[in-house]
């Protein structure tokens, strides 16, 4: 494998795994993290080299322009999960998510695309969530910004397709890797919406634990890559296989009443 791919946020969760599979694989794999002098052994996947990276910092993201011009495959996977009713919102918050969610991953693919186009080769990955497709009452914040990176894949990918480079999303469900603890929430102490956002939350942590594992999106991240024509969407988990041919049979409203349901939201 004479490959380099990038992998970021790669200390944790779906990253790391996806860090080691390609790894594993032959990839000579760059993993960013904001602080990889801080990294315990455990953070480190093994054959992978950490840079750094924050993505609500514009400077540390030229920073990578060097390493990004050799890269083969992109995964863009860093990101902040942040949960809140829309009234209740604070301006940063919104602009430093859409900074971490959608601005840096299309600021860094920018940067690889051109050695990409000019080897004729090249996988970009964003990772999405199924909430993009089946959106959720107090995360639109969230949805919004992975509908964004979706968004930019599907229409850049076919700008870059005759140069041998494709751009994909991959969207997976619930997934157990403990992110629950590292969700941004933001309420107003006197909100209307206060025991629905609770109500909300709980089934949201409920659901990731019981959700499948990293290495499950790993592999689909991995069968993205190694497709001569990937695809332009991969769903995993949260009964995927189901619920996306529903989706297409459903009226929309009990679509999203089904959604809601599953965070028992039941109005």
């Amino acid at each position: 494998m004479d490959r380099t791919a990038l992998v970021t946020g790669a200390s944790s969760g779906i990253g790391h795994a996806t860090a080691s599979a390609l790894a594993a694989r032959g990839y000579r794999v760059i993993g960013t993290s904001r602080d990889p002098d801080a990294l315990k052994p455990e953070q480190r996947p093994a054959g992978v080299e950490f840079i750094a990276l924050d993505l609500a910092d514009e400077a540390s993201i030229e920073r990578l322009a060097p390493a990004l011009a050799g890269v083969d495959v992109l995964v863009n996977n860093a990101g902040e999960s942040q949960n809140g009713p829309l009234e209740d919102l604070p301006g940063d918050a919104l602009r430093r998510l859409f900074q971490i969610n959608v601005f840096g991953p299309v600021r860094l693919t920018q940067l690889a695309l051109p050695g990409m186009r000019q080897r004729r080769y090249g996988r970009v990955v964003m990772i999405g969530s199924m909430l993009a497709s089946f959106p959720l009452a107090y995360r639109s914040s969230y949805v919004a910004s992975k509908a964004a990176i979706k968004g930019f894949s599907n229409g850049a990918r076919h700008e870059l397709s005759p140069f041998g480079v494709w751009l994909t999303t991959v969207e997976p469900g619930s997934i157990a890797t403990g992110i629950s603890e590292r969700r941004t929430k933001y309420i107003a102490g006197d909100s209307a919406y206060r025991d629905d956002f609770a109500t909300m939350l709980n089934a949201l942590d409920r659901n990731e634990r019981a959700g499948i594992g990293a290495d499950r999106v790993a592999a689909t991240v991995l069968t993205a890559i190694g497709a001569g024509r990937p695809r332009a969407h991969y769903a995993v988990g949260s009964n995927a296989p189901l619920v996306f041919p529903l989706r297409r049979l459903l009226p929309a409203g009990l679509m999203a009443k089904l959604t809601h349901g599953r965070h028992d939201l039941r109005r």
